[in-house]
């Protein structure tokens, strides 16, 4: 029984340490959260507040990798300028930082956590060839590309919380319109605020041939699927990335050069083994999260608290 508690011990400090970069007390940033005098762009019941706090959130950040990785504008920043290669978990615990900030913190801890990452992303410039074998010119802040990346993180973060996750409080076009507001923080001009505007843009991008399958997008989705995780972490993971995997449409699987899970000729169930993996990620982490807690500490203090969520 007590190896059996000190292995339980050690896979939630392996799960603290791959989101996060500490493991057994927050991060620095998270007790901040519950600093500031206002409420922040989000409160407990709204819709950001449920998708976010769900462990849906794990399979959708694999899949909107993959998805993020298909447009070769996005894919070349990533590629030529972030160490996501030499520090994988690093850009991770930055990426979870920005999202926690504006999804539990005040308005200012969203604004500057939102101007860091402007900042770093002001050197991210280049050249890449499109699907039409077009030359074009990124940069990471180049309000179409941020339009990409805003939109496939709403499109993966709702397939994921339909699949795994719970009711949203006012559907998914209330999700979509909610974190509409990450999107403008992030110079994305008039972002989508319904789930169908979310997928019309989707297919005008894959109808526009500028998405791509090549080399590189190959040896990166290669990467995605096998990245230099704690091997207590590892056979959870493999399970997450097949259900990543069979949430994606056909037509991305096709582009990303993957298929579902399959056994020689006979499917695996992938998101039923998902679920039995995120469930215990749930009792390892525990219900609500520093980041949510701060936040609820922030709208006590200032006469905000809500009895929903």
């Amino acid at each position: 029984m007590a190896r059996m508690r000190n292995y339980f011990l050690e896979y939630r400090h392996e799960l603290q340490r791959t989101f996060t970069g500490t493991s057994g007390t927050p991060p620095e940033w998270v007790p901040r959260l519950a600093e500031g005098n206002d409420a922040g762009y989000h409160l407990p019941g709204s819709a950001v507040w449920a998708v976010h706090g769900s462990m849906s959130t794990i399979v959708a950040g694999i899949r909107v990798l993959l998805m993020q990785a298909l447009h070769p504008g996005a894919l070349a920043g990533v590629y030529e300028h972030s160490g996501f290669k030499e520090d994988p978990l690093g850009r991770l615990a930055s990426t979870i930082r920005w999202i926690f900030t504006v999804t539990y913190g005040s308005t200012e801890a969203a604004q500057d956590a939102t101007n860091r990452v402007r900042k770093l992303h002001q050197r991210v410039r280049g050249r890449y060839i499109d699907g039409n074998g077009t030359p074009r010119d990124y940069a990471a802040n180049n309000p179409e590309l941020l339009r990409w990346v805003h939109v496939t993180y709403a499109d993966s973060f709702l397939a994921a919380h339909s699949i795994f996750g719970g009711p949203i409080p006012g559907g998914a076009d209330a999700y979509v319109r909610e974190w509409a507001s990450a999107g403008r923080l992030m110079g994305v001009e008039d972002p989508p605020v319904t789930e169908t505007e979310v997928r019309r843009e989707l297919d005008r991008w894959y109808s526009s041939g500028v998405l791509r399958s090549d080399g590189r997008l190959a040896e990166t989705v290669e990467f995605i699927r096998t990245p230099p995780l704690s091997p207590l972490l590892r056979p959870g993971y493999r399970i997450l990335f097949a259900a990543a995997v069979a949430s994606l449409e056909p037509k991305y699987r096709e582009l990303l050069g993957l298929r579902k899970a399959h056994l020689g000729p006979v499917p695996l169930p992938a998101i039923p083994a998902a679920k039995a993996v995120l469930a215990f990620v749930h009792l390892a982490l525990g219900r609500r999260g520093p980041s949510e807690l701060a936040a609820r500490r922030r709208l006590e203090r200032l006469g905000r608290a809500s009895s929903r969520g």
